[in-house]
């Protein structure tokens, strides 16, 4: 009598082998969305107890304003690596690239803003302290 031994090779489909889930980027996101609403808030209560206006052409800005703006630039860019997770090639790379055009690109209109310099360097600030947290949080979450 002969016995045949078959070696089975068991397919893992587990976020952690090839490629972190989307659902880890977006909750990882969505955290890394929240800090740096509340940042961005910060700063600019800082910079506005320190004698900074808040005023652009005129009209105040609100400190609750540059969080919920924080929040919603934040998850468009959230959505944009879970796409990038699914799509692309590797994802953390453009996503990396992506976001850092994308952060120098929002620092164009606070420059060309009715509004004082000091105005117009806080607003910079706070584009920067958000990318500075949302962009390497999510990109560890996407595979190189």
């Amino acid at each position: 009598m002969t016995t045949t031994a078959n070696p089975t090779r068991t397919a893992t489909t587990s976020s952690t082998t090839a490629r972190p889930g989307i659902r880890a980027v977006l909750g990882h996101g969505a955290l890394a969305t929240v800090a740096a609403s509340a940042a961005t808030m910060a700063v600019a209560a800082a910079g506005h107890a320190a004698g900074i206006s808040l005023d652009m052409a005129g009209a105040p800005i609100p400190v609750s304003g540059f969080g919920v703006l924080t929040a919603v630039f934040s998850l468009v860019g959230v959505v944009l690596a879970a796409a990038l997770a699914r799509f692309a090639r590797r994802p953390r790379r453009a996503f990396v690239r992506t976001t850092v055009i994308l952060t120098v690109l929002s620092l164009v209109p606070d420059v060309i803003a009715d509004a004082a310099p000091g105005t117009k360097a806080l607003l910079m600030l706070t584009h920067l302290v958000a990318a500075a947290i949302v962009i390497p949080v999510v990109a560890r979450r996407l595979s190189a």
